[in-house]
């Protein structure tokens, strides 16, 4: 099971609801049916408005992504979508990364929900899932935007090893704070307390899959005709910003536009979100 409590799963869900209620917004929740386990969204914005499919990173949540996009709502329909097996309202069923079985899920979230020509937007974890939605199934997408994708480009495994993971284990063992604000560190180029809070909780009551991560050939990158726009982050130890700029421009023949965002680590700053979002609303209007 993904959630290693019930008591942890409560906790989880009870920041979550946190998030939700702080982001002030009205928004509808759907349960959505999936072969690969129920799925939730929240879904802001006016139902009018171009579809906009958000999805989040690793140890995230739909209200999390939300947060670090406000202005979405403004020009989109905007559906974020918690993904399988992490720590949100969807079913703890995971998927075989190796397959295309996550890009199988988001195609058949999109279809139930009856969208058509989607903005695709996703953030690490969430870019992965796009990049293999593309694999599987373009139709039902227009663009895609991806934020430090997961998918493209690993960085220097034992960089990864010191800085994060052996912190990482240090805390699932011991608890102590000291260690989880280390990962924090090396990961957020700024971080609240709920981002704390809701990051420590994760690794504290979840079973995390620290498997290695794939990375996509360049022929499946190949066949992608959907126009791509990467934003990267320089100093991404994870998936690091140049290195996955110049790779992306040699594989993927439908890339519009890359964005190289200086001095970011993994996850950008609130400043950086706002010129991401901008960009995003600014390609709705053509």
């Amino acid at each position: 099971m993904f959630f290693k409590s019930k008591e942890g799963k409560e906790k989880i869900l009870s920041l979550y609801n946190q998030k939700l209620n702080e982001l002030n917004i009205e928004y509808s929740e759907k349960l959505i049916e999936t072969k690969f386990g129920v799925t939730n969204v929240i879904i802001t914005g006016d139902t009018k408005n171009p579809p906009l499919v958000l999805i989040h990173g690793t140890g995230g949540c739909a209200p999390q992504i939300l947060d670090s996009f406000p202005n979405l709502a403004s020009k989109y329909c905007v559906y974020a979508i918690d993904v399988l097996a992490q720590p949100n309202k969807s079913a703890e069923n995971r998927l075989d990364m190796k397959s295309l079985d996550y890009g199988k899920w988001l195609i058949e979230v999109i279809i139930k929900l009856r969208l058509k020509d989607v903005t695709l937007v996703g953030f690490s974890f969430g870019g992965f899932i796009s990049l293999k939605a593309l694999e599987f199934n373009e139709t039902p997408t227009r663009q895609v935007f991806l934020i430090a994708p997961v998918y493209i480009v690993n960085g220097n495994p034992l960089v990864g090893l010191f800085k994060m993971f052996l912190p990482l284990k240090k805390f699932i063992k011991t608890n102590n704070q000291k260690y989880i604000k280390k990962v924090m560190n090396v990961l957020f180029s700024e971080y609240d307390d709920f981002a704390l809070e809701f990051m420590s909780s994760t690794f504290q009551y979840c079973n995390m899959d620290f498997s290695p991560l794939p990375i996509l050939s360049k022929n499946d990158a190949n066949r992608i005709k959907t126009p791509i726009t990467i934003f990267a982050c320089e100093k991404d130890i994870m998936f690091p910003g140049k290195k996955m700029i110049k790779r992306a421009k040699r594989i993927f023949p439908s890339i519009e536009q890359v964005v190289l965002i200086e001095e970011a680590k993994h996850v950008p700053n609130s400043k950086d979100f706002k010129k991401i979002e901008d960009l995003i609303i600014d390609k709705n209007r053509h």
